[in-house]
């Protein structure tokens, strides 16, 4: 299905763009422009390590291309995942946005959609990619070429991690013999805030003689918050909650209220040099960077407290946690592309070092309330208040060398590769009970119990990774029109995890709690398709492909009061088989794809919590599978009328029981098996339908003006927040998001009104229920934890793009 890629692209085709991306969230983002002759356009994409029309790419895969993001003003990842089919995430906002990685491919999650601020011990089923770099850092989407979605496992290529498909970001280069400069701005309100959003940034593209050119961005996102606190306590000068009538012994809390807590202030830049000293090399090197500093979550509580007196709602847009919950992050990327012609092959290295550091204050109040805790361990104490400051680090250097085949009429095309990465991923946590020690010296226990102190938890996680890959894939061409690929990477990998658990307001365990393992594996991922041009703009695909997930080890005491079953130290690879079924094609005006799958799962890593006391770990279930449908169409109505639809059906369930090591009190070995979920339940945070539509409309209003205007549609029919029962468990409701927008654009400016969240739709895709951090005032606990992860309210706005 080789078709000649049309070249240039003009103001039209430009306008016709910005129509189909012209608001905030995209929910159909078409994948070919549309041409001035109504044609549709090809996408070149990278995906298989060369350059091909994603219309030549025998499997299900998507492109978004960097310019529409522009015109949409969408900066945030999961925006731009509800336009891709298969595909849902668990949107937790700008706090959590660089923690967990939330993206879902075909079901393949057993997950909680409650997890969001703990670095998680098993590690995402889905790989994303920036460049050449495995690196989940979600920057914000600024200066992109585009996005690239492979779904169904990709390991022969992408290794480890890619179980259930890869997202890769593809940055733009610096061009050569161009000057080029761009500032923007938007400006916007959102529901519920009494400020207003504030998004800048600029772009320069400077040439440096013949042969070399520099590329630089530069932005900051300033959002005033929504959410409002609506009962955080009063501290004193140490951070312990203030006591009414300055009575620590008995006095209750007093509570103050904080207006449009989660603030979200992001600055980014990025800068490469590109070098080309001959027709057949090129060196680039390039520096990325980003820091977040968020005041709150963008989570609302749906339950009641009990701050008054008597039981009260919560309303519209308040949390009910009582300390204020901000977090910061900053990643850093630095990498090294060569690419040297060589004739008969291109031969590429790419070099890139990362570190991502993060931290986070979370109000566990409720968590402890729910269990009891405080009258069962803590006194009792008046004005319960349960902090957490958990915090991560990962850092790696990543080397790669690719050889890809040249030739474009060869009966064998061929890409091989070594990969080798050196990972350090540290997380820790320190647990604090802000004024627990005064109350108990003014209720006269210190001298029974001389080592209580404010700290109850300590957590540290060291882990250290190496993997060393070498893979290969081959494609025979028997004729034009009939083609065979196989895939193979080999993989050779070690992990060492040093873990320390403490308990230090508790005499036991008297030492530190410490886990250390080392663990080694080493396989072969295989892969093979077959793809049949049927016509000559149609294509009949089968491919069966393997995907893995290392394993690893968990933190846990096997001695002391705390003891858990020796079983939860250490959890295994998984691993999936995938099979799918699809056709492609395109007219003049039309394009589609539709895609048939199964994916079987052997041994699924949960990330989960212990038995006995609910410290973090990852185990192994047995099996599920994941099964279903994919569609894509885009095309033209009219010469100025265009449409967009994707769909996607996803039947995924456990084939077997999900059971998960029982307590071993004190090590005294009364082990047994505790049941999570049963076989035939459905798998969390996955919609079984999603559908994304758009429509726009462009228009010449002459002397160079062309208008666009456009509606756009998403809807996930509902899922379950976890898998089994428990406390975390709930029915996430279906919902549907609608924006619209109309675009004004000249050969140098643009100009948008748009509105996100037309029906302002709650759009919820996790929750922490109250049964699993509500209020309780048998506990003294007034407040209220537990909050739903909402989608971006209504927001308003204009925005604004000059180009010299």
């Amino acid at each position: 299905m080789k078709q000649q890629t049309k070249q240039g692209f003009s103001r039209k085709a430009l306008a016709a763009a910005v129509a189909a991306v012209s608001t905030g969230t995209l929910f159909s983002i078409p994948q070919l422009s549309v041409a001035q002759d109504g044609q549709l356009e090809e996408v070149i994409v990278t995906a298989t390590r060369r350059a091909e029309s994603v219309q030549d790419i025998p499997y299900n895969i998507s492109a978004v291309a960097g310019d529409d993001l522009e015109a949409a003003q969408v900066t945030d990842a999961a925006e731009m995942m509800r336009s891709i089919p298969g595909l849902t995430v668990v949107d937790r906002g700008y706090r959590n946005s660089g923690t967990v990685n939330g993206v879902i491919i075909r079901g393949m999650n057993v997950d909680s959609g409650a997890n969001g601020d703990v670095p998680l011990s098993a590690v995402p089923t889905v790989a994303t990619y920036v460049d050449d770099t495995p690196l989940y850092g979600n920057f914000i989407l600024k200066d992109i070429e585009r996005v690239e979605v492979l779904r169904g496992p990709q390991g022969t290529l992408y290794g480890s991690g890619s179980l259930a498909g890869t997202v890769r970001y593809i940055m733009n280069k610096p061009q050569l013999g161009e000057f080029e400069g761009k500032v923007g701005t938007s400006f916007s309100q959102t529901e519920g805030s009494e400020g207003f959003n504030l998004n800048t940034d600029a772009l320069v593209n400077l040439p440096l003689g013949d042969k070399a050119a520099f590329r630089a961005n530069i932005g900051k996102i300033d959002n005033d918050g929504i959410v409002d606190y609506a009962n955080v306590y009063k501290l004193d000068a140490s951070g312990a909650p203030v006591a009414q009538g300055g009575d620590i012994a008995s006095g209750g809390p007093e509570f103050r209220r904080v207006e449009d807590a989660d603030t979200v202030d992001i600055t980014y830049a990025r800068a490469s040099l590109l070098f080309e000293p001959t027709d057949s090399a090129s060196i680039q090197l390039s520096y990325q960077q980003q820091k977040d500093d968020i005041g709150g979550r963008r989570q609302v509580t749906r339950g009641s407290n009990w701050v008054s007196g008597v039981e009260e709602p919560y309303d519209d847009y308040e949390n009910g946690a009582v300390a204020l919950e901000p977090s910061e992050r900053s990643v850093d990327l630095t990498s090294l592309e060569v690419e040297v012609d060589l004739g008969f092959a291109t031969l590429t290295s790419s070099t890139a070092q990362y570190s991502h550091t993060g931290s986070a204050v979370s109000d566990n109040t409720g968590f402890y309330a729910k269990n009891a805790w405080f009258t069962a361990y803590y006194s009792g104490t008046p004005r319960p208040l349960a902090k957490a400051e958990r915090f991560y680090e990962d850092q790696a250097l990543t080397q790669e060398f690719r050889l890809v085949s040249n030739s474009d009429d060869a009966f064998v095309d061929w890409v091989t590769g070594l990969y080798y990465m050196d990972q350090d991923s540290n997380a820790g946590q320190n647990s604090y009970m802000p004024g627990f020690s005064e109350h108990v010296k003014a209720i006269g226990w210190a001298p029974y119990f001389p080592w209580l102190g404010d700290q109850d938890f300590y957590f540290r996680r060291n882990q250290s990774f190496t993997d060393m890959a070498l893979y290969g894939e081959t494609t025979f061409n028997f004729t034009s029109a009939l083609r065979m690929t196989l895939g193979l990477r080999y993989f050779d990998n070690e992990l060492v995890n040093d873990s320390v658990i403490q308990l230090p307001i508790w005499p036991e365990p008297a030492e530190d709690t410490m886990a250390s393992f080392r663990t080694k594996d080493s396989d072969t991922q295989l892969k093979a398709n077959l793809s049949w041009d049927f016509t000559d703009t149609a294509m009949l695909y089968a491919t069966v492909s393997e995907g893995y997930r290392r394993g690893g080890a968990n933190a846990v005491p096997l001695s002391g009061n705390f003891a858990e079953n020796p079983a939860y130290l250490q959890y295994g690879a998984d691993s999936v088989l995938n099979y799918e079924l699809g056709v492609k094609g395109s007219t003049n005006s039309l394009r589609y794809t539709v895609s048939l799958f199964r994916m079987d799962w052997q041994d699924p890593q949960l990330n989960t919590s212990t038995t006995n006391w609910g410290f973090f770990a990852a185990i192994n279930g047995e099996s599920a599978r994941t099964q279903g449908l994919e569609l894509e169409l885009e095309g033209n109505l009219t010469d100025t009328l265009h449409y967009g639809l994707g769909y996607s059906y996803v039947d995924s369930q456990l084939t077997d029981d999900f059971m998960k090591p029982g307590g071993n009190w004190k090590g005294d070995g009364n082990n047994f098996e505790y049941l999570v979920a049963q076989a035939g339940e459905t798998l969390p945070s996955t919609a079984e339908h999603t559908l994304s539509a758009s429509l726009d409309h462009t228009a010449d209003m002459g002397n160079g003006l062309m208008l666009v205007s456009r509606l756009g549609a998403y809807y996930q029919s509902e899922s379950m927040n976890t898998i089994g029962g428990g406390a975390t468990a709930a029915d996430i409701d279906a919902f549907s998001l609608w924006n619209a927008s109309t675009t004004l654009s000249a050969d140098k400016w643009s100009a948008t009104l748009f509105v996100k969240n037309l029906m302002n739709e709650d759009g919820v895709t996790g929750a922490l229920p109250e049964a699993y951090m509500g209020t309780d005032p048998a506990e003294n606990f007034y407040g209220n934890s537990s909050k739903d992860y909402i989608s971006l309210p209504r927001t308003l706005g204009i925005s604004g793009n000059y180009r010299f």
